[in-house]
């Protein structure tokens, strides 16, 4: 896990009991967020394993309630109508969702104009919705949150554009340090008189004081919010990126300052059209990407990772009891994916613990993919047999996970793929698989086929399944069986058992004890 702490396999289990049906757990199972922004009013409700929720419902207005801002003062006129019809469906769509009451936050835009406190009234009185109106520390700390959602012991600096305001937030160990907000936003640099050379002075200038809150150069700057990720997706186009999941997308300053240069010498409009970026957020991409260049220069980050995580997975982070927080986020995922889907939900701890042996000196960071590949691996079953391995990857390598980064994604789908296949060749997944070095490849590889093998004895418990046991230097594979159970083997299980050792590189043997 990213950032993570990296305890013994005896701290960590191989399989700690499940949170999922814990009653503080369950009461977190679907929760409805709103979050009222300067740009955009969106609500958000999360479903199935609270540690790593998915997405049961996801709806994005793009009000402009903090357009002009700068000038009068006031919310715009037309952003403020649209933002009270936009809540008004969420109310009601909760309703019909048999929601608990909503959680609704209100940040940059509400909070500064004259007339905010007028809308939350106007709000309460025509939805019954209550907003929540955070200050700017309070953004960073709960947008700094959500990045650790899907980040456990996360380290680097959070970084939360939205459409009038920037939020900072220091991560270390993942835990909250330090939290700033700065106007360092589109929508109000794009009204500072002056033009480029003013926004220039005025980003150069903010940044040079937040450098005195955060003196240490981060290891990872994490980007949190619209314009962050349109900025990404246009990073992702200019490089040919095979994977067209911003979360845990990672970013080099080269490669970052490469894009930012295009954007600036590129016409908007082609951007938009390239990308399929909407019109409204697309006029606020050259902006954000000024400010982003800024932050480059001034902190200098090792590497920029994509948040697709903020203030609304902040909110649900907040109602989490610290037993569930500290989670892997992953594995929870799998674990609730494998309840749900699975036809012998539990028999991906009986196939894990039947793998170890091929993993005796592997690290934590491997052996939680192993966990999750194991969790996952029959969740599938009701695809067609010729697609299961297509899918499979599909599923990981798309699905909303947290705690995974790209080149995990696509080992854990590659893993996957080979439970039920042998042969990757032909494969249109080849431009993905080729992001991976040749070692993890085969390693992935390995583990698919060792869950191939494993999955001949789904029915039984781990006492009736025998035992692996590998020999690395001798290149021996052994198979060991009571002669009891021995009727569960066969011509297809032997075969696999032999797929297993190629892949290995060592000879196979079947042993039947007494």
């Amino acid at each position: 896990m990213d950032g993570a702490s990296e305890p013994g396999h005896h701290d960590w289990g191989p399989f700690d009991r499940p949170l999922f049906d814990d009653p503080s757990a369950r009461a977190l199972s679907r929760v409805g967020v709103v979050d009222v922004g300067s740009n955009s009013v969106r609500l958000v409700v999360f479903d199935g394993a609270a540690r790593s929720p998915a997405y049961f419902y996801n709806e994005k207005i793009m009000c402009g309630l903090g357009i002009g801002i700068a000038e009068t003062g006031r919310l715009n006129p037309e952003g403020r109508r649209r933002a009270l019809t936009a809540i008004t469906r969420f109310q009601m769509l909760a309703r019909g969702m048999g929601l608990a009451p909503l959680s609704a936050v209100a940040t940059a835009a509400v909070r500064e104009a004259t007339d905010g406190p007028e809308f939350c009234t106007e709000v309460l009185e025509k939805t019954g919705l209550k907003l929540y109106v955070v200050d700017g520390r309070e953004e960073a700390r709960l947008s700094a949150q959500g990045v650790l959602l899907g980040w456990p012991g996360a380290n680097g600096l959070a970084c939360d554009i939205g459409g009038a305001s920037m939020e900072l937030a220091g991560l270390e160990d993942g835990r909250v340090g330090d939290c700033i907000s700065t106007p360092l936003a589109p929508m109000q640099l794009r009204d500072l008189p002056g033009g480029r050379k003013a926004r220039k002075a005025k980003i150069n200038d903010t940044l040079a004081q937040l450098r005195e809150t955060f003196p240490e150069r981060p290891k990872r700057l994490f980007l949190v919010g619209g314009s962050w990720r349109a900025i990404a997706r246009l990073d992702m186009l200019r490089r040919g990126y095979p994977l067209a999941v911003l979360h845990e997308y990672r970013m080099t300053p080269a490669d970052t300052s490469k894009t930012v240069d295009w954007i600036q010498k590129t016409d908007p409009e082609l951007l938009r059209t390239m990308s399929g970026i909407s019109e409204a957020r697309i006029s606020l991409v050259p902006l954000a990407a000024e400010v982003l260049k800024g932050l480059l220069s001034a902190f200098r980050p090792r590497e920029l990772a994509v948040s697709a995580y903020g203030i609304r997975e902040g909110l649900l982070y907040e109602q989490m009891p610290q037993r569930l927080r500290d989670r892997d986020p992953l594995v929870e995922a799998c674990r609730f994916s494998e309840k749900k889907d699975a036809r012998f939900p539990g028999f991906g701890k009986t196939l894990y613990d039947f793998l170890a042996p091929l993993y005796k000196n592997a690290p934590y960071s491997r052996m939680r993919l192993v966990k999750a590949a194991c969790l996952l691996h029959d969740v599938t079953w009701r695809a067609h047999p010729d697609y299961r391995a297509e899918v499979c990857f599909d599923n990981a390598t798309r699905a909303n996970l947290g705690g995974l980064n790209h080149p995990e994604r696509i080992f854990l789908g590659l893993a996957l793929l080979h439970r039920y296949k042998n042969n990757r060749s032909g494969s249109r997944f080849e431009n993905l698989i080729n992001m991976l070095p040749e070692k993890d490849i085969i390693d992935a590889e390995v583990l698919g086929k060792a869950m191939r093998f494993g999955a001949m004895f789904s029915v039984s418990t781990q006492k009736h399944m025998g035992q692996l046991r590998h020999y690395p230097k001798k290149k021996k594979l052994e198979f060991v069986m009571r002669e009891r159970d021995a009727g569960l083997l066969g011509e297809v299980a032997e075969a696999r058992l032999a797929s297993l050792g190629s892949s290995l590189n060592a000879e196979t043997s079947i042993v039947i004890e007494n």
